[in-house]
């Protein structure tokens, strides 16, 4: 279902978020290496955003390297930031000429000099783009996010900026990386795996899940426009019943 007739164009997610997995099981079952599937990866990576950018997808989040990536073999963390930096360089003029504004989540502090320079770069040589923002979450943790919200808020209660009693949902929301990128209402993940992997915890609290039997390196604008199209079929009723939803319609 690659064209676009069972789309509702007015029914768009504003955000989508997607849980690239299956990249070293794809390459092992075409007998390469995982890096390779990491560079098909890539490949996937580029179609997605260009079908999220027609369907007037405003975000894409896509969980590229988490905190607990670092324990993956050494030769294959090198690599993945290798093929990280040279990404960059090559998508830039791309991303310019497409609109697409790139921004990142996660402990980027904590990412390999070369990493935070090339991340730098791009974010300034894209920042003025407006057609969608691309959002990388990179050494991220949804764990860690809300450990530094905590920490950040007691410091705050503690030196009296703020009282206890003005910590809101809002509050906390605008403490996170994600402060000013709305939540995603549409989460997909690739590979059978059943499990969103401590990815923005706090975020999809009422976010629709698509769990998708295939590796990331087969994803792509059919599998986009399918996933669109099962989010688009969900009664998302945020607590309320469905009569209560029918009469707010």
């Amino acid at each position: 279902m690659s064209d676009l007739s069972h789309i509702d164009l007015n029914n768009i997610p504003e955000h989508i978020a997607i849980i690239m997995d299956g990249n070293g099981r794809w390459a092992k079952s075409h007998g390469e290496d995982r890096l390779f599937g990491h560079s098909k990866g890539v490949d996937a990576v580029r179609e997605t955003l260009k079908t999220a950018r027609e369907l007037n997808v405003k975000f894409l989040t896509l969980y590229a390297f988490s905190t607990e990536n670092w324990n993956r073999p050494q030769k294959e963390v090198e690599g993945l930031m290798n093929l990280l930096v040279l990404s960059l360089a090559n998508e830039i003029d791309e991303m310019n000429e497409n609109g697409v504004r790139l921004q990142t989540i996660g402990n980027i502090e904590g990412m390999p000099k070369e990493c935070q320079e090339s991340l730098r770069d791009a974010i300034d040589k894209t920042k003025s783009n407006k057609e969608i923002t691309l959002v990388l979450a990179l050494n991220y943790s949804s764990k860690w996010e809300i450990t530094e919200m905590v920490k950040t808020l007691s410091n705050k209660i503690k030196n009296k900026e703020i009282s206890e009693s003005e910590i809101t949902d809002d509050l906390i929301s605008d403490h996170l990386t994600t402060r000013r990128i709305p939540d995603p209402e549409l989460l997909i993940r690739t590979s059978g795996e059943r499990r969103v992997s401590n990815f923005l915890l706090w975020q999809i609290a009422y976010t629709e899940f698509v769990f998708l039997d295939i590796f990331w390196p087969d994803f792509g604008r059919s599998q986009l426009i399918e996933a669109i199209y099962d989010f688009q079929n969900r009664e998302r009723r945020f607590g309320m019943v469905s009569e209560q939803i029918n009469t707010i319609e």
